[in-house]
C-alpha cells in the first residue's frame, strides 16, 4: 500500500510539474525559435549603447525564461521596435516653486511577430518610470534608473508576448 501511494504521488508531482510554469508563460507547440532585432533609438536624447542594452536584455530574458533557442534564420518568433520615448520630468511642485523628485519615463514600441501563428502577433506600447530625488543630477543617476526601467520594460514585454494576460 505505501508502495503504491509514493509511485502515485511521485506521479501526481510529476504530471503537475510538466503542465504547470512557475513563470505563467505559453509559447504554442511548434514554435522553438526567437529572434531580436536591434531596437531603435527614436528619443531626441539618444543616450548612448540605450537601445542595444534594451535589445540585449530582452534576448538575455527570452533565452533564460523560456525553452527558445535563438535564430536569426527563420525564427517562430520575432521582436522588433523602438525606444520613442527618453523624458525626464519634474513632479510634486513644493511651495515656492521646487520640485521634490523627477521622473525619468522610458516608452518602448514593440513588433512582436509569430510566424507559426500570425493571430499571435501584437504590436504595443510599452512605457515605465524611476524617481530619483531632485537634488540629484540626471547623468549621475541616469545609469541606475535606465536599469531599473528597463528591467521592468523587459518583464512586461515578456510577459504580454508568452501569456494571455
Amino acid at each position: 500500500m505505501n508502495k503504491y501511494l509514493l509511485f502515485l504521488g511521485i506521479g501526481l508531482i510529476t504530471f503537475v510539474a510538466g503542465c504547470y510554469s512557475f513563470r505563467g508563460i505559453q509559447i504554442e507547440p511548434g514554435v522553438n525559435t526567437y529572434y531580436v532585432s536591434l531596437f531603435t533609438d527614436q528619443t531626441a536624447g539618444m543616450v548612448p549603447n540605450l537601445a542595444a542594452n534594451f535589445t540585449e536584455k530582452l534576448n538575455v530574458k527570452i533565452r533564460n525564461e523560456s525553452p527558445l533557442v535563438y535564430s536569426d534564420t527563420d525564427p517562430d518568433v520575432e521582436f522588433s521596435g523602438a525606444i520613442t520615448r527618453y523624458e525626464v520630468t519634474a513632479e510634486a511642485p513644493q511651495p515656492g516653486d521646487d520640485v521634490a523628485f523627477n521622473r525619468l519615463t522610458i516608452t518602448v514600441k514593440v513588433d512582436y511577430t509569430n510566424n507559426q501563428f500570425e493571430e499571435s502577433s501584437k504590436s504595443f506600447t510599452e512605457s515605465w518610470f524611476s524617481e530619483f530625488p531632485s537634488d540629484q543630477n540626471l547623468l549621475d543617476v541616469q545609469d541606475a534608473q535606465i536599469d531599473v526601467i528597463t528591467d521592468q520594460l523587459v518583464e512586461n514585454i515578456f510577459t504580454k508576448a508568452f501569456t494571455n494576460w
